[in-house]
């Protein structure tokens, strides 16, 4: 048995050929949908250079309360974490060995200031006898140097006892300014000792309080020249909250940068009279420098960051994307201070951009819709 291979008809091959065809006409013809995109606008505006920073708060004043004399605690004068008043009394120290040692120092005092009497009433009979010729010269100076000598006594007594009086005074321990208290240290019926380095209680003054803080270098020549027209406004909210804003001013700039850093520190003083700002707390700071004229602004979420530096996708009149170079000068949460290759009016792409290459089209999703 033989085998015949026969060529297909002309009517076959032209069938076969019509899907290629087909194919290829949809390939030239189509294009890719439009990609949902939302969109922004780049605007020219005046806008505040505000540093921002995390900074701790600081009491203005802080004292460890410590005995400056030894004596046994008698009375606690505040409940651990009052506020209490300059001169209010904190603690009482046992005061009556210094009130008797106040009484002794009284009582040798006015002793040798009747000794110094009878010296002086002693030198001045001499100096009589001495004119008549009755008493020497050695008689008389003796009389002026015991005089003298008791003089010095006097002056010893006098410091002596205003030495007492003092650890008399120091045995009440009072509050050398307003402030919150902290934790009593020291109980009743302790000891307490002079010098010993261990504090009472520690006092803070909260109202007012101080934040420090640390902005770059970069802006130290802006922060001298905006300090030299006036006090610059600080604002700090608590760390975890998102109400209890504070105004305070800038009070303070460190005389030099932080070489490891390249930062300085700075220290803004806020009133506080609510006592949102607690001592060690952490805040978000906020400083504003000056005003910045004309700068061209996008929305935060336009800007794309890659290993090529800054761009954003810019649409066209026909609803083209195109990817434009940037230089982000700074940023907040929610804006970017931009130069380069975007102009005022200008539409920008805030979501949707993964999505893009240069050219793709784009159809604009309102706000209350939602990006695929």
């Amino acid at each position: 048995m033989s085998l015949r291979f026969t060529s297909p008809t002309p009517a076959l091959l032209l069938l076969a050929l019509l899907p290629l065809a087909a194919c290829k006409g949809a390939q030239k013809g189509g294009s890719a949908p439009p990609v949902p995109v939302r969109l922004g606008a780049v605007e020219q505006r005046d806008l505040p250079l505000i540093l921002q920073a995390t900074g701790t708060v600081e009491p203005i004043r802080m004292a460890e309360i410590q005995a400056q004399v030894t004596g046994t605690v008698l009375r606690v004068g505040f409940q651990e974490g009052d506020l209490v008043r300059e001169g209010q009394v904190l603690f009482q120290l046992d005061p009556r060995p210094y009130a008797a040692a106040v009484e002794q120092r009284r009582a040798v005092l006015a002793r040798d200031l009747a000794q110094l009497t009878n010296a002086r009433r002693e030198r001045e009979r001499m100096e009589q006898l001495a004119q008549q010729n009755y008493a020497t010269t050695q008689e008389l100076d003796q009389a002026k140097a015991g005089e003298s000598a008791l003089t010095a006594t006097l002056q010893a007594d006098s410091a002596s006892l205003e030495a007492a009086q003092l650890d008399l005074q120091y045995a009440t321990i009072r509050a050398p300014f307003s402030g919150r208290a902290g934790a009593v240290l020291v109980r009743e019926g302790n000891l307490a000792r002079a010098s010993s380095g261990q504090p009472l209680v520690v006092l803070n003054q909260v109202t007012p309080v101080s934040v420090r803080f640390a902005v770059p270098a970069t802006y130290l020549a802006r922060l001298r020249g905006s300090r030299a027209g006036g006090a610059l406004p600080v604002r700090a909210l608590p760390v975890g909250d998102s109400v209890a804003i504070t105004d305070g001013t800038l009070a303070f700039l460190d005389n030099a940068v932080d070489t490891l850093t390249g930062t300085v520190a700075l220290k803004a003083t806020f009133p506080n009279k609510d006592e949102r700002l607690w001592p060690g707390g952490l805040v978000r700071v906020a400083l504003e420098l000056a005003t910045e004229r004309g700068v061209l602004v996008v929305p935060r979420a336009a800007v794309i960051t890659g290993q090529q530096g800054a761009s954003l996708f810019v649409v066209t009149a026909e609803q083209r994307a195109t990817l434009r170079r940037v230089r982000v000068m700074r940023s907040d949460d929610s804006l970017a201070v931009v130069q380069g290759e975007v102009q005022p009016g200008d539409r920008v792409v805030t979501d949707g951009q993964l999505r893009l290459t240069d050219g793709a089209a784009v159809t604009e999703v309102k706000p209350t819709g939602e990006v695929p």
